[in-house]
């Protein structure tokens, strides 16, 4: 069989690892050996990307999205979009989500893996005719989530659903939490197989446990013709499986691939050094540890839980909010554990842990949840909590709430006259401050300087070796300096 390779280097693999913090001169060095691997299709943003760019280092997002678009030419460009958010958990109006799409299609990022966690598959429909009629390839996602309500028949069925949608090329398939093992695999993934008839079937599993590998070889014996993967230095752990391994796994299978290997090498090399420069980490093999099949929280989520426990000096909660998230998910009827569903449970943990008293507050997001306004809650919500969560008072301002709906013109009427829709979509979903700061920022920086003092200690570590170092020469369009013995 011949597989074709997805690569997350970019998107999922920067984002599992730094936390969606590469920047476009980052970036930069890959982009040609990316460029001509011989991907299927490259993972390349999202809105979680936008929003770290902008929030973090006023970087302009479009003008690093046109960068890498730029040095990507001739690939299959994808990016990810829940079906009723873009940034953060809110709901988005349709007529944003609409734009979104299109000014995405319109700067080269053509295809689209939707999902929703509930499966509320009125809603993913209606998103994939979104996309369709873009000119956009829509990629309906199965996310996987280890539960007692989300049996084979379950995830297979709306498989089978997604697979006679109008436009739909392929079907993706996503263990984000790393909590699929492979004797589930091995009953999961021909059922998928057996409803989606000749689809092809994508696969990406997120490395938490080790066991992602094994689960992508079960998957190709059962007629998955893509997987995902990254770079070395951004897999593993967290992240994905590493492209070099897969490519040699493929090829022990006796199945055929069309990436030009010698790519790979420097693409790694050159996200070493970028982790070294940037003080980033690199991926690693992850410890198996039996808690994850718990919690189940997603490998991006653990350092982002950790961190903000910290940032309120409650560090050392993290092992009792560990042990409460399992039941707060079973409690909130068993979402499967991703963006958002798993930051509602795991926000639920530390309020049960930090105000002593379980289920004594609610944020916002798990009372929308608990009302169905994300969409069906896959199993009965525990009676007690569902009792406290419709008597508290917010609960009741929040009963009659339907989803905002204005229209493009609407909205537009709340910001200044003749802004461009790039523009209009960073202010509607960020705010005016950090645009103003990106505005006055200017272009985004494109090329990799390095630092003043990372050329003196490099002039330093050359002049106190005499035995290599006779000259030392800098030049830049704007100056040179030239050094000899």
């Amino acid at each position: 069989m011949h597989i074709d390779f997805v690569d997350q280097t970019l998107r999922d693999g920067q984002q599992s690892l730094w936390g969606m913090r590469m920047r476009a001169f980052e970036a930069a060095g890959a982009l040609p050996y990316i460029s001509k691997a011989g991907y299927r299709t490259v993972d390349l943003t999202g809105a979680g990307m936008f929003t770290v760019l902008l929030r973090e280092y006023a970087d302009d997002p479009w003008g690093t999205l046109d960068f890498l678009v730029s040095g990507l030419s001739g690939n299959e460009l994808r990016s990810g979009l829940r079906t009723i958010s873009a940034v953060g958990f809110a709901h988005t109006p349709q007529a944003i989500l609409d734009l979104w799409i299109q000014t995405l299609i319109k700067h080269g990022s053509t295809s689209f893996w939707l999902y929703d966690c509930l499966y509320d598959m009125p809603t993913m429909k209606h998103m994939v005719d979104v996309v369709r009629e873009a000119g956009g390839q829509p990629v309906p996602a199965i996310m996987y989530g280890l539960t007692e309500v989300h049996d084979d028949a379950y995830f297979a069925n709306r498989a089978g659903e997604m697979a006679g949608w109008e436009g739909v090329e392929s079907l993706y398939v996503e263990d984000a939490a790393g909590v699929l093992k492979p004797e589930r695999a091995r009953t999961l993934f021909p059922a998928i197989r057996a409803a989606t008839g000749s689809l092809p079937l994508e696969i990406h599993a997120h490395n938490t446990t080790g066991l992602a590998q094994h689960n992508y070889i079960i998957a190709m014996e059962n007629g998955f013709q893509r997987i995902h993967t990254a770079s070395r230095t951004l897999a593993n752990g967290a992240s994905l499986p590493s492209t070099e391994m897969m490519a040699v796994i493929v090829e022990h299978m006796g199945n055929s691939h069309g990436l030009d290997t010698s790519t790979l090498a420097p693409v790694a090399e050159h996200f070493l050094e970028i982790a070294q420069d940037g003080g980033h980490q690199i991926g690693i093999p992850a410890e198996y540890d039996p808690r994850i099949y718990d919690h189940q929280l997603p490998g991006g989520m653990t350092g982002t839980l950790i961190n903000q426990l910290d940032r309120h000096g409650m560090k050392d909660k993290f092992p009792q909010v560990l042990a409460e998230i399992p039941r707060v998910r079973v409690d909130l009827g068993s979402p499967i554990m991703a963006t958002p569903f798993s930051q509602f449970v795991g926000i639920q943990a530390v309020l049960n842990i930090v105000t002593g008293e379980a289920y004594s507050m609610f944020p916002d997001e798990v009372i929308h949840y608990a009302l169905g306004h994300y969409g069906p809650v896959p199993a009965e919500i525990n009676p007690n909590v569902m009792d406290r969560i419709l008597s508290s008072p917010r609960a009741k301002q929040l009963e009659t709430w339907t989803r905002p709906n204005p229209s493009i013109a609407e909205i537009r009427g709340k910001f200044t006259t003749g802004i461009s829709d790039e523009e209009l979509l960073l202010r509607f979903m960020m705010s005016n401050e950090e645009v103003d700061a990106m505005l006055a920022k200017g272009p985004v920086r494109t090329d990799r300087r390095r630092s003043a003092d990372s050329i003196l200690d490099a002039l330093q570590d050359l002049l106190s070796d005499p035995g290599t170092a006779t000259s030392f020469a800098v030049s830049t369009p704007g100056y040179s300096l030239q050094l000899g013995r």
